[in-house]
């Protein structure tokens, strides 16, 4: 499959633009009957060729009048080679800045500049070239090549092919593996195919019968592709770079809009709040608030909140599909200029409430990577799954290359020292809740998780009181919580916790291993009890006499558990030997024997021989005949 690449225009009314797509692939870019009526382009354009090389250049040819800004910033938003174009016999004009600075907004990093109409001012070429030189400087295109062309003579057009194949040749190669993210610029219905939405493909790849995430401005779905086409032609795959057109199953055309997105289901983080750094442009403290902010092919009125002049929080009318190191123009509304560029630095802000804290995010992020900060997320977070990293666009090391004081524990990455702070608070808790509550089995698995969620200012009204706790549960307020997780993995980051605390999960306790519960002021009462029943194993105590020795379900349980007595049906307190002591008796009987019998030749009331028969019977020891009849199992 050949190489393909997609190149947008841009270049200020009445250069050329247009023509000289036309003169590179023969096809006519403007579609629209006004369009062709006025001579102007109003909208987005479409065309492509390939070079003698075998690659396949598309062409996205944008409006260059002040009018279609928006337009232009769609056309050119998704597109990662741009060729700017100035007419020789009309030199730099405003709408030539107007679209610099966007280009360098974007982040447009590749290019060429084509003069156009040569042959109308073959004198003023070299003239045009130093206002571009000079206009550039400073800009990511600044040292693109420059080619003269006339679109109508054909000068100038073998060597721009040249350049075009030079410039693609060196352009970095994008990812087919990557996850989709199809910024849509039209969206309409062919007869008989139903739904078709076209855009440019910068990274992964489409195949017919995929599934992928419909995310926009009136829908939120998953949508099958029923086929794709790039360059006119059906095909059942499309890579990067392309232009791309895809066939929706089920999706009416009146609900999709320039600007929603094709996405790579479940890969992205659907955000509105985003904090980012000046790339160019404005200030971002100078006092305007309310903008319009573009990315791909989507514009959406934003709110600004600035932290300086080069940082600051933008919220955005509706969430998009976004991620760090992406690039934003923000335009004024009403204004047909670039008010600034944007570069994303975090897709997941924290909450900003108490006084001071937009000053030292400020901070923050003048220390922030343009392609983010992982031990930053981590530490903010105290531990983060990787996927969810990879979500918002970092690039996360191998364990081998993680930074310090960032450890890898399963799915998670963990501050190491965040981690020792939960390791210690676990600690600090078992042992509390273990010296209040001697009897205790452990502490169930679920209390330390939700200690561990807890902070000191968790669940507090500004201005109100501390909420009061228990004196074990007092001493476990880790500075960040534990965070929240998939069932499994924040399981498994709770077991690496209690195993480091020096802990054992037991039967969803948490316990120092080899802890056996403590009977405490219950151990004097269940000491007479046994005393009372090796002078007579059948003479179970009475409810009466565990009142007087204090002894309640819960004692006996603890007391059961260690082993101390044994709890039969109906409340029937009894040694562990008991039942061996009653077989040995009972197996003198004449066989069989009636409960009766049994009675009579344990010394003990109807009240203990029956559970003690049933719980003898449940053992396999004896075996019930009939009504009245039980006999030994030989």
């Amino acid at each position: 499959m050949p190489d393909t690449f997609v190149i947008a225009t841009a270049g200020h009314v009445d250069h050329g633009k247009s023509t000289l797509v036309n003169a590179l692939t023969g096809m006519e870019p403007d579609r629209w009957a006004e369009e062709k009526k006025r001579g102007l382009t109003i909208d987005l354009g479409f065309a492509w060729t390939t070079l003698p090389s075998g690659r396949e250049l598309a062409f996205v040819d944008v409006p260059g009048h002040e009018k279609f800004l928006a337009n232009m910033l769609a056309g050119l938003g998704p597109a990662p080679i741009a060729c700017f174009v100035i007419a020789a016999d009309k030199g730099w004009q405003a709408q030539s800045t107007d679209h610099r600075d966007a280009i360098n907004a974007l982040g447009i990093t590749h290019g060429l500049v084509v003069i156009t109409r040569a042959d109308l001012a073959p004198d003023s070429v070299e003239t045009t070239k130093a206002q571009v030189r000079a206009q550039l400087r400073g800009t990511p295109l600044e040292a693109a090549p420059i080619v003269t062309v006339s679109a109508t003579t054909g000068q100038g057009l073998p060597e721009l092919i040249s350049v075009l194949d030079e410039v693609t040749a060196t352009a970095e190669p994008p990812t087919t593996s990557g996850r989709v993210r199809l910024w849509v610029d039209r969206a309409f219905t062919i007869k008989g195919a139903g739904t078709v939405v076209t855009g440019t493909l910068t990274a992964g790849t489409l195949t017919t019968g995929d599934t992928v995430e419909l995310r926009g401005e009136t829908i939120d779905r998953i949508v099958g592709v029923r086929g794709l086409q790039s360059r006119n032609s059906t095909t059942t795959e499309v890579v990067p770079q392309a232009r791309v057109a895809v066939n929706l199953r089920d999706v009416p055309a009146d609900d999709l809009h320039r600007g929603d997105a094709l996405l790579t289901s479940g890969a992205w983080p659907i955000v509105d709040t985003i904090d980012v750094r000046r790339t160019m442009g404005e200030t971002l403290d100078s006092g305007i608030h309310e903008l319009m902010a573009h990315i791909g092919t989507a514009a959406v009125p934003a709110r600004l909140r600035s932290f300086d002049a080069d940082h600051a929080r933008l919220t955005l009318d509706r969430p998009l599909p976004l991620q760090v190191s992406d690039r934003i123009v923000l335009r004024a509304p009403g204004s047909r200029n670039v008010f600034a560029g944007l570069l994303v630095l975090d897709v997941d802000p924290p909450e900003l409430s108490r006084r001071g804290d937009g000053a030292r995010r400020a901070h923050e992020l003048a220390e922030h990577p343009v392609k983010g900060d992982i031990l930053a997320e981590v530490a903010r977070r105290g531990a983060v799954e990787r996927t969810i990293l990879t979500r918002f666009g970092l690039q996360v090391p191998v364990d081998e290359s993680l930074p310090a004081d960032v450890e890898e524990v399963g799915e998670w990455l963990v501050h190491s020292p965040t981690l020792t702070s939960w390791v210690e608070a676990t600690k600090s808790l078992v042992r509390g809740e273990l010296a209040a509550t001697p009897m205790a089995a452990g502490v169930p698995v679920k209390a330390v998780a939700e200690a561990l969620q807890r902070t000191p200012d968790s669940g507090r009204r500004r201005g109100a009181e501390p909420k009061r706790d228990s004196p074990a549960k007092a001493k476990i307020q880790p500075a960040l919580p534990l965070p929240e997780g998939s069932g499994g993995a924040i399981r498994a980051l709770l077991n690496q916790i209690i195993s480091r605390a020096g802990l054992e999960a037991v039967d969803g306790m948490v316990r120092p291993p080899g802890h056996t519960a403590g009977l405490g002021a219950a151990e004097a009462g269940i000491a007479e009890i046994e005393r009372r029943l090796v002078a007579d194993p059948f003479a179970a105590p009475e409810a009466d006499d565990l009142r007087e020795l204090a002894l309640g379900a819960r004692e006996l349980a603890v007391a059961e558990k260690a082993g101390r007595i044994l709890r039969l049906g109906d409340g029937i307190i009894v040694s562990p030997r008991t039942p061996a002591q009653a077989m040995r008796i009972l197996a003198g009987l004449d066989q069989p024997f009636t409960t009766s019998q049994a009675r009579q030749a344990l010394g003990t009331t109807r009240r203990v021989v029956i559970p003690l028969l049933e719980h003898l019977d449940g053992r396999g020891w004896t075996r019930r005949l009939d009504t009245t009849h039980r006999e030994v199992v030989r």
